[in-house]
């Protein structure tokens, strides 16, 4: 009888019942791949707009160099090269009038062999003391490659410049030497032609502190070189 049921059973095991395997489920933001997160995971996007934007800094930055190797720019340069004073006096009841008549020489160099440049504006103002005295705008000019430009800047006129006491003594020190302490400000507009391609539209400043004789004192004019103002 065992043998028998044995036999018809054909080896077939009855026990407990084996329980179905469990589901997996793929929630979002457990995938490795960067398909499925741009949609659901906030993280990985902002990772992804993160390489992108890495990418193209990289690319902007080897843009940069190459262009720079390929231009190799390089500063303009200002010097003031002579000046011409022959009136620098106060007059009136409280000596707050100055009479003034200036001539300066200045040249301007574009070292650059792959760049020109345009001068849309150029103001030139003088200084005393502190004290504007003096404007001037000198007419725009384009400056070509590895040239130098020269201009003329005239001073001339009569300003209201108010001294205190102590400006009052310096500018009588000054007078009893022939020399003056005199400081120019240039304010630019220019803009850069790389090729036929015309750049930027840039507003640089430039300063020159200037010692400047009075032409009766027999002394001679230093040539002085300009700084940028930043």
């Amino acid at each position: 009888m065992s043998q028998e049921k044995q036999a018809y059973l054909n080896g077939a095991y009855y026990g407990p019942p084996i329980p179905p395997p469990p589901k997996t489920y793929n929630r979002p933001g457990r995938s490795g791949g960067c398909g499925c997160c741009l949609i659901d995971c906030g993280c990985c996007l902002l990772g992804c707009v993160f390489k992108i934007i890495f990418s193209i800094l990289i690319l902007i930055g080897l843009a940069v160099l190459v262009f720079w190797l390929i231009v190799r720019p390089h500063e303009v340069k200002f010097h003031a090269v002579d000046a011409t004073l022959t009136e620098f006096n106060f007059s009136g009841s409280g000596n707050d009038t100055l009479y003034y008549n200036l001539n300066l020489d200045l040249t301007v160099r574009n070292p650059n062999r792959h760049i020109g440049i345009y001068y849309d504006e150029i103001e030139v103002r003088a200084y005393y003391l502190d004290q504007r005295f003096g404007v001037v705008e000198v007419s725009p000019f384009y400056q070509g490659h590895k040239n130098t430009t020269s201009l003329s800047v005239p001073f001339k006129g009569q300003n209201v410049v108010a001294l205190s006491s102590s400006q009052s003594s310096d500018y009588n020190s000054q007078k009893n030497e022939g020399v003056f302490d005199i400081y120019l400000k240039l304010y630019l507009k220019i803009r850069f032609k790389v090729g036929w391609v015309k750049v930027g539209k840039f507003k640089p400043k430039i300063k020159c502190d200037l010692n400047v004789p009075l032409s009766s004192s027999g002394k001679g004019f230093e040539a002085t070189k300009c700084k940028y103002d930043l």
